[in-house]
């Protein structure tokens, strides 16, 4: 094995090992696909072992990639820290930050953030990624993001950290026309045997539906927007917060129901002038008035 192994192919490497393809990998690293598939052959020629196996035509990892990936996550956090530290004594936010939002917080609550983060930090280059809870989430995992901001309570991990930026009320929408279309109000009772489409298993949104008795699910879709959409064109009802837009749906209030919008990052860097500066932003924004978590605190007497 050489001495020139670079940090570039190994976070590639982890990307690849997790999306198990090429393109997506790709797209999520803002690389040309033949870039990524350079580095994974770099990578390979350095160690001298196969690290994807690509006779199939799904990719798979070897033994050897197997054994990689848990070495190439020590040696990226081992980085993040060291970074963080020196983050920490410089102390004026700059370098690189990723952000990553639910589809609908993307298009409603983010563009404010970002507008508000930059004008104050101008030495940051900020990323905007959207995904589902379980990639946003896994993403901040891996140090691939540094916080996003989902619907609902995060998992329960030690190395995540989280704030609830305040809630955001559900709505049942309808097709116009629909009888629950004239309600004020919907209570679980009134939904008994409704026609609902849901978004799949692992979103908050489908668990919500699922502990409700009566609604019956026909259809899933895969995020909220094309939910809605699809509603409108008479397809069924759904559930979804308040703010997303529901063009040629009619949206009753679900009676005492709501989501929490929560942001959540990686707790070893709280320290990083730009996350911490983030945060204190999003919470400044947020209008929340409950009291803030200590390292938001922080945040917002350093920031």
């Amino acid at each position: 094995m050489g001495d020139a192994m670079e940090l570039r192919h190994l976070r590639t490497f982890r990307v690849v090992a997790r999306t198990l393809n090429f393109t997506r990998a790709a797209a999520e690293l803002h690389y040309a696909q033949s870039s990524v598939t350079e580095q994974i052959q770099a990578l390979e020629a350095e160690l001298g072992s196969k690290l994807f196996d690509r006779t199939t035509r799904r990719l798979t990892l070897t033994g050897a990639g197997e054994r990689l990936v848990g070495y190439a996550d020590q040696v990226l956090e081992l980085v993040e820290e060291a970074r963080a530290a020196v983050d920490e004594e410089r102390g004026d936010p700059e370098g690189d930050l990723t952000i990553g939002a639910l589809e609908t917080l993307c298009a409603q609550r983010i563009p404010a953030l970002f507008g508000a983060y930059r004008t104050r930090w101008p030495r940051v280059r900020i990323t905007l990624r959207e995904g589902s809870r379980g990639e946003l989430y896994q993403a901040v995992r891996q140090s691939e993001m540094d916080v996003c901001f989902t619907f609902g309570a995060p998992p329960a991990d030690p190395a995540l950290a989280s704030a609830t930026l305040g809630t955001e009320p559900l709505v049942v929408i309808v097709p116009p026309g629909h009888p629950l279309a004239s309600k004020e109000e919907i209570r679980p009772g009134d939904l008994d045997g409704v026609g609902f489409l849901a978004t799949p298993n692992g979103c908050g949104f489908r668990e919500m539906l699922d502990r409700i008795d009566g609604p019956v699910v026909e259809a899933e879709v895969g995020s909220l927007a094309a939910l809605a959409r699809c509603v409108a064109a008479g397809l069924g009802c759904g559930i979804v917060p308040a703010l997303v837009a529901c063009e040629g749906a009619v949206a009753v209030p679900l009676a005492g129901a709501a989501t929490d919008v929560t942001m959540t990052w990686r707790r070893r860097d709280e320290r990083k002038p730009n996350v911490a500066a983030l945060l204190a932003t999003a919470y400044a924004l947020s209008g929340n008035d409950s009291p803030k978590p200590a390292v938001v605190r922080r945040a917002m007497t350093t920031a």
